[in-house]
């Protein structure tokens, strides 16, 4: 696998239930998974699942363009993937496991 950011590698883009597209480089999921949040390596399927199909989508609190997709992973603890959405396309900026749901708009399920 090339990791090399500027040849824009994707490792996979995702249709959301909002209508747009999450994308993330090969390069950038490296960085989540080593610098940012290495619990999350090789739970590739499961950010996927989490931006497919979450249980509660809610907007940011400080960037309206910035939803926050949880899915329950198991009894008190979800999958949270953060995307921003840029005109109608998306991009993962980060992704990690929690036991709260942030504050901010429930956008979905409405």
């Amino acid at each position: 696998m090339n990791d090399d950011y500027s040849t824009g590698n994707l490792l996979f883009e995702v249709w959301t239930p909002l209508g747009f597209c999450v994308r993330v480089t090969c390069s950038y999921w490296e960085l989540i998974t080593t610098i940012k949040h290495p619990v999350m390596a090789a739970r590739e399927w499961d950010v996927k699942e989490t931006l497919k199909n979450p249980d509660e989508i809610r907007l940011s609190r400080s960037d309206p363009a910035v939803y926050l997709f949880y899915k329950l992973e198991r009894v008190g603890r979800w999958i949270c993937a953060v995307a921003k959405r840029l005109n109608e396309e998306g991009f993962l900026i980060t992704s990690y496991p929690t036991g709260t749901i942030k504050e901010g708009v429930r956008v979905w399920p409405k």
